[in-house]
């Protein structure tokens, strides 16, 4: 497989474009919300391209860059943003290019870890205002996980723009299906800004079982699921997985040059505890063990980059958790946690069940090993089963058959790019 490198870049000078725009709105009439995506400009993956080819390729725009395809459709109406520290233009988040463009903002909505993104797992984040604009800004975190009608009845559209991971435990994909629904139940159009998905180059994992079905897995999809988080969207509105097979009317602002084979190196790390490219591959795979007896590294400087235990057999590798911003009270604070440092780039291989395996075979309190949510995690109870039973991996992957392949053909249906196959 051969990736393509792009950055973030913009074709000129974000000052000369929002002037340009602000001359041409006075003539463009706000435009109606579409039911289907504005199509992307992508350019078609080489299959064997040269350096000097892929320097001249067009450079990567998310959505949120290409403000002349959706300025349009906001100008003159009260916007509500589902937005966090992820939502940029360059330097600039897109609240403030907003603002300055005269865009009317009435309400920011944050996920989890907050609008500033600064919060750990888990944390209660309580409704706020934004200290530099004084937009308040509501928690779509905790208890309130979806807009109450209240909340949006005096918006005309809500804007989605936040960073995905691509992985179907990681929560912002939740927090869209609920937004969804609101704009569903309450006739409120919904504005997606799409933006790559740092693991869309590939597909793996168990599909989601109905009866695991939580905040941390909404949908039966793959733990990697190979999706933007446009596409996912479009796949939930296409297979009727909001509350009551409501549909919502969603307009998706694609990536432009952009495809599944894209390398995409997340220019603001989207949450805490994944600060680099490193964590963000191993993701998939040692999110598992947030659902047992071992440390990911919260409270060390590699979160998502480390595991380990007090019950690992091991002893050549160690590590002590301790009180960090985004994980205050870390498991295992203060104790020493034993396992392996994955901190080399070539331990980022695709979704394995190589970590889980091991250090479940080689801890010292099996018996205690697992939690109640790994299930949530796994989206199935049967893991839990095959890795205690002492199933190789091999074995385990072919279970997940013919649900996988079910879902890969699914999943080509909705794609807005070219794909990694």
């Amino acid at each position: 497989m051969k990736f393509e490198f792009h950055s973030i870049t913009m074709t000129q000078p974000l000052v000369i474009l929002y002037s340009a725009l602000l001359l041409s709105m006075s003539s463009c009439a706000p435009k109606q919300a579409a039911t289907t995506p504005v199509q992307p400009e992508t350019t078609a993956p080489q299959t064997a391209a040269t350096p000097a080819e892929t320097s001249e390729a067009k450079p990567l725009m998310t959505g949120a860059s290409q403000i002349q395809k959706y300025l349009p459709m906001l100008k003159g109406k009260r916007v509500g943003l589902v937005v966090n520290q992820t939502s940029t233009i360059e330097n600039t988040h897109l609240v403030d290019s907003l603002v300055s463009l005269g865009v009317k903002i009435h309400t920011i909505f944050a996920p989890e870890h907050g609008f500033r993104g600064d919060a750990d797992a888990g944390a209660q984040i309580k409704d706020s205002k934004d200290i530099k604009t004084g937009l308040p800004i509501i928690s779509l975190y905790g208890k309130n996980k979806k807009p109450l009608p209240e909340q949006i009845q005096n918006l005309d559209i809500l804007v989605f723009d936040i960073q995905d991971v691509g992985t179907r435990f990681y929560t912002y994909i939740s927090t869209m299906h609920y937004v969804m629904e609101a704009c569903a139940e309450n006739n409120k159009p919904l504005l997606i800004l799409d933006r790559p998905n740092p693991n869309g180059h590939y597909v793996d994992g168990p599909v989601l079982e109905p009866e695991y079905k939580s905040f941390v897995g909404m949908h039966p999809i793959p733990i990697v699921h190979g999706l933007t988080v446009g596409e996912l969207a479009n796949m939930i509105n296409g297979e009727k997985w909001l509350e009551g097979q409501h549909k919502c009317d969603v307009t998706v602002i694609p990536v432009a040059n952009y495809t599944h084979q894209t390398a995409y190196d997340l220019p603001v790390k989207p949450s805490p505890n994944l600060p680099n490219a490193q964590a963000i591959a191993l993701y998939p795979s040692i999110c598992f063990f947030e659902g047992t007896t071992v440390s990911v590294g919260r409270g060390t400087p590699t979160p998502f980059q480390v595991i380990g235990s007090p019950y690992y057999k091991y002893k050549d590798f160690s590590f002590v958790p301790v009180s960090t911003p985004g994980a205050t009270d870390p498991p295992f604070k203060g104790q020493r946690c034993y396992g392996k440092d994955l901190t080399d780039p070539s331990t980022a291989q695709p979704f394995t069940l190589a970590y889980l395996l091991d250090m479940y075979q080689n801890s010292t309190n099996q018996d205690k090993f697992f939690n109640s949510f790994f299930e949530k995690l796994a989206g199935t109870a049967t893991l839990r089963e095959q890795v205690k039973a002492g199933k190789t991996e091999t074995e385990i992957r072919a279970s997940w058959e013919p649900a996988l392949s079910k879902y890969k053909s699914l999943r080509k249906q909705y794609l807005l790019y070219p794909d990694f196959e």
